[in-house]
């Protein structure tokens, strides 16, 4: 299993949300790279976030972005 481009970037998003505050959500501008538009996109299809330009994290989406979270501070750390 290999994460491709477009995984990278949806959890390069996933990442950016504040979990200590549900209420804080993100916008990815159409002035953002093309490639993060799509991510963006991809994880509202996936019933991730509620905008296809980011708002706020889904209860599945709160879950990705725990793990998200978690991988990236746990290879981070070593």
């Amino acid at each position: 299993m290999v994460f491709d481009n477009d995984l990278q970037n949806e959890l390069n998003i996933l990442t950016q949300f504040n979990l200590k505050n549900e209420q804080d959500g993100i916008k990815i501008h159409n002035e953002a790279a093309s490639e993060l538009v799509a991510a963006v996109a991809r994880l509202h299809e996936k019933g991730i976030v509620t905008q296809v330009d980011g708002g706020y994290l889904t209860d599945i989406g709160r879950k990705a972005a725990e793990h998200a979270q978690d991988v990236f501070t746990i290879l981070k750390v070593s």
